[in-house]
């Protein structure tokens, strides 16, 4: 028998791609923006460039070797991002629409904006 606290299957789309420019809505970076570089699908997480920097300190494995200090980009939830419009400088919601070669494209809500 299984009990109540057995793995549940999450919905875990994420509605960006890599490659998109978005704007960061909440937390400490909050009106950053950056480019999307990888997805983490199973969490329904992203990875901005510049956005949400973390720090890891690494000791010297041997002798005569010395530490480093690295940054990196940490993943930030898809729920605290929106798709941002260079040229109105906006962060909007989307819709996918049908275009008239029958192909879905995102339209920004605020501007009309088409996004590949």
């Amino acid at each position: 028998m299984k009990s109540a606290l057995a793995k549940k299957k999450v919905n875990t789309k994420v509605k960006f791609k890599k490659g998109d420019l978005v704007q960061v809505i909440t937390g400490s970076d909050k009106k950053k923006t950056g480019e999307i570089i990888a997805i983490i699908h199973k969490t329904s997480k992203v990875i901005v460039k510049g956005i949400n920097l973390k720090v890891k300190h690494k000791r010297p494995q041997q002798e005569g070797e010395t530490g480093e200090i690295t940054k990196f980009e940490a993943p930030i939830h898809s729920s605290n991002i929106m798709l941002f419009s260079e040229l109105n400088n906006i962060s909007s919601r989307f819709s996918v629409i049908v275009n008239e070669q029958g192909q879905k494209v995102r339209k920004l809500k605020k501007t009309g904006e088409i996004i590949n």
